[in-house]
């Protein structure tokens, strides 16, 4: 059995980690997944131009989803921070870097790692 090379371990693991965001979020619908396997497919030749961007990929796939959702069908994932006011999407940080993080801009907080918004909005994994 063949292992993985560390470009494709690399965009496993992104898209692994956006999923589990859309799946916490209840949006995995299957257009939505296909949105993921598109910034996959994108980001492949991307990392492969960059292979030292391999550890930006979770970031970028997620910000590559969230926009797509936002032409499609709005803002997500919403702040499950701010309570009150208009409801409000949150942004990767840092927009090019490892470690990607979900953040609410108008409260000042970290919500999240991207791939652990469930623990974050209470989401629960059904048995």
């Amino acid at each position: 059995m063949k292992s993985l090379s560390p470009l494709e371990q690399a965009l496993h693991a992104a898209r692994a980690l956006v999923l589990a965001d859309l799946v916490a979020g209840e949006v995995a619908e299957a257009d939505v997944v296909s949105l993921v396997e598109d910034s996959v497919a994108q980001r492949r030749w991307w990392v492969e131009q960059w292979p030292d961007g391999a550890d930006y990929l979770a970031g970028l796939v997620a910000q590559d989803v969230q926009d797509a959702l936002l032409e499609r069908y709005g803002r997500w994932p919403l702040c499950p921070a701010c309570g009150s006011g208009d409801p409000h999407a949150l942004d990767v940080e840092p927009a090019l870097g490892p470690d990607p993080h979900w953040v609410c801009h108008k409260a000042g907080v970290r919500v999240a790692a991207v791939g652990s918004l469930g623990r974050a909005t209470g989401g629960t994994q059904s048995s």
